[in-house]
């Protein structure tokens, strides 16, 4: 059985050129993490190919230029679903 992994992003377009990777983790910290993110009415969008990349990624960094097309996706998805609710 795989473990459950999370990655956590966030986007401030003033301060920065690309996401950068806030949090990150398997098993119990991934399940901390989509809980947070519930609790807090965060948008979640699962893609395992794409969380298996960003975990890569150090802690507070940007993601690399060759992911931002997948990340972009991700984004647009959450804007989507924010927008319908609103």
């Amino acid at each position: 059985m795989k473990l459950q992994k999370a990655v956590a992003l966030k986007y401030n377009k003033e301060k920065n050129k690309a996401p950068k990777v806030v949090a990150k983790g398997k098993g119990e910290i991934a399940k901390n993490i989509i809980k947070i993110a519930e609790e807090n009415k965060l948008p979640i969008k699962k893609d395992e190919d794409l969380v298996e990349l960003l975990t890569k990624i150090e802690l507070d960094r940007e993601i690399p230029e060759n992911l931002y097309k997948a990340v972009a996706e991700v984004f647009s998805f959450i804007y989507n679903i924010t927008n319908k609710k609103a």
